[in-house]
């Protein structure tokens, strides 16, 4: 019911912002400075001004009702009315996947955003072909897609790091599905906590054998189709989804 109404009352064309929590939780009738950048959409991408409708949210305060009290060339500000949602972690899964060509890896961040993904980890194996990333840009990314798909939190991207050594720290209480090319998946009756994505080309036979030793790490089967990688992420991630109440 609550959602309901919701969707009821906001327009699905009132712009919607991501503003980090701050010192100050969000209260009615509070005044927030927007960043140059919300200013600048805000006022030119979105043609919106003083006294438009918009939604604000973060992870801690929720999602708000707002209305523009300010607005002029990089600078804003907005005045709480109402909160129309409260505060709900989104449920999902950390991916681990191997850093792609730009587009892909963008992509990957987007997409993977907007199918619930609680955290990226970036790992470089021995097929790995890029190991640069511009994270500041992939963190706008993921922020732009959780304002587009309506969650409620954006989720942390972590500087990349060897599988290797992910894999050494890795608890083996933490399920973490592979998904391994052209070998069956395994019958599972967990709940995954994270899934793994290799790079162009697959696992090395030597990482394939070190994901098998490992006590958390499960197969996952994804077809016997030869999938690019971001269509590996999308692939796995509803994989997961679908069995979530039953067996992976």
């Amino acid at each position: 019911m609550a959602e309901a109404r919701y969707r009821k009352r906001m327009s699905r064309s009132d712009p919607r912002l991501y503003v980090p929590a701050s010192d100050t939780a969000f209260v009615e009738g509070q005044t927030l400075s927007l960043p140059p950048g919300q200013a600048h959409y805000l006022g030119n991408v979105m043609r919106q001004g003083v006294g438009s409708v918009v939604r604000v949210f973060n992870e801690r305060d929720g999602e708000w009702s707002a209305e523009i009290a300010a607005l002029k060339k990089d600078r804003g500000s907005v005045l709480l009315q109402h909160r129309e949602r409260s505060p709900m972690a989104t449920e999902g899964v950390e991916l681990l996947f191997a850093p792609l060509k730009r587009d892909a890896t963008e992509l990957v961040i987007r997409m993977g955003t907007e199918l619930g993904v609680t955290r990226f980890q970036p790992v470089v194996t021995e097929r790995t072909n890029t190991h640069r990333l511009n994270l500041e840009r992939l963190a706008v990314i993921a922020t732009e897609a959780a304002e587009q798909c309506e969650r409620l939190d954006v989720p942390e991207i972590l500087p990349p790091e060897s599988l290797r050594v992910v894999l050494a720290e890795w608890p083996e209480d933490r399920p973490l599905f592979a998904a391994l090319e052209r070998r069956p998946g395994e019958e599972a009756s967990v709940e995954a906590a994270a899934l793994l994505i290799g790079p162009e080309g697959g696992f090395s036979e030597t990482e394939v054998e070190m994901l098998k030793r490992h006590g958390a790490v499960y197969a996952l089967s994804l077809g016997p189709l030869v999938l690019r990688a971001e269509t590996a992420v999308c692939a796995g991630l509803a994989r997961l989804s679908a069995g979530a109440e039953g067996s992976v």
